[in-house]
């Protein structure tokens, strides 16, 4: 059945964290009959450094400790406050899904940076990105690998029923790939990571979430051309925020790209974004249907195939109220109800 799920950013305080799960859970809960909830772990993300996607990746890093800089997060000789800031973080965190999702079982995500993203945006001890060093990146993808298969069990342990998909957010994979990433010092560009490197960078990471057991996504944002290296590193699915790709959905290349990925069975997490909403007619769900649909017929893949995808909210620079999230949610279960007939038809 087409299922709906979310990135795991939520609005809310210090004090929210169990409130905001225990509403996203809620919400999943009351999709339409068809649909298939994906809990989703959510983030706070106000809540401070460390709460952030950069911050509470970085920490779970394997033997490569962090801290806060003048530029950011950066590695360190040795943990100091801001990592074990970030680790009470991911506690909280894990505690409130253990008392909201308590009996659960079946399909659970959680959401963080994946290797090429993090080592574009986190800071060596004394020079560049991460990203600038061949070797330091290398080491950061085993480093994550490492705490991920970490993070799999604590999971696991809070929620002992869940099948635990992990979703790697790569928003800056197009950018490295394509060399546009500027140097510390502005008046230069990092080196372009090829095709091989960057599906050797991904490997080990895909590889351990599969080793504990665990189902992997990757996330490309809007950017379509790293379609075939996260496909060849052995994803489970690609994500992508359709509405990015070009008008309607529709992009010839990006969606020859898609089908050659849904026929080699890499799954499809397609992100929509809020439906524009008319005072009369309401929200227009149907124009998000087809962002999906139409393309998909277009493009040649099989209706019953629509029954695989996963919907999720396209990320925001801004994270609105609570009630918006929620409204988002089950308008993304209408959504998926109407693909849902599509598949079957």
């Amino acid at each position: 059945m087409t299922a709906v799920s979310g990135h795991g950013p939520w609005p809310g305080g210090e004090r929210d964290v169990l409130e905001a799960q225990q509403t996203a859970l809620g919400e999943l809960a009351e999709l339409p009959t068809g649909v298939d909830p994906v809990p989703f772990l959510t983030q706070l993300t106000q809540r401070g450094p460390g709460a952030d996607a950069l911050g509470r990746t970085a920490a779970l890093l394997t033997e490569m400790p962090v801290e806060l800089g003048p530029h950011g997060w950066k590695l360190t000789e040795r943990p100091g406050a801001d990592a074990r800031r970030a680790d009470a973080f991911w506690r909280d965190d894990l505690g409130a899904l253990a008392i909201a999702a308590h009996g659960h079982t079946g399909a659970l995500t959680v959401e963080v940076l994946g290797p090429w993203t993090l080592a574009a945006q986190l800071w060596s001890a004394r020079g560049d990105r991460v990203l600038a060093d061949t070797g330091a990146r290398a080491e950061l993808a085993l480093a994550l690998a490492d705490g991920l298969r970490t993070l799999v069990s604590d999971v696991v342990a809070q929620v002992p029923g869940a099948a635990v998909t992990v979703q790697l957010a790569e928003p800056l994979l197009g950018q490295v790939h394509a060399g546009v990433l500027p140097t510390f010092s502005g008046f230069s560009r990092l080196r372009a990571v090829d095709g091989p490197g960057i599906v050797g960078g991904l490997e080990p990471v895909l590889a351990a979430v599969r080793d504990v057991g665990a189902r992997s996504v990757v996330h490309l944002g809007g950017t379509w051309v790293g379609v075939p290296p996260v496909v060849l590193a052995g994803a489970d699915a690609l994500g992508l925020d359709l509405a990015d790709v070009g008008p309607g959905g529709w992009n010839e290349k990006a969606w020859e790209l898609i089908a050659r990925a849904v026929e080699r069975g890499t799954g499809l997490w397609a992100g929509l974004p809020p439906a524009q909403v008319s005072q009369c007619a309401g929200p227009a769900l149907g124009q998000l249907a087809d962002v999906v649909g139409v393309p998909w017929r277009r493009i040649g893949l099989p209706a019953a195939q629509l029954a695989d995808v996963t919907l999720l909210a396209a990320p925001r620079r801004q994270l609105g109220s609570a009630d918006a999230h929620r409204t988002e949610l089950a308008n993304l279960g209408r959504v998926a109800e109407a693909l849902a007939e599509k598949a079957e038809a």
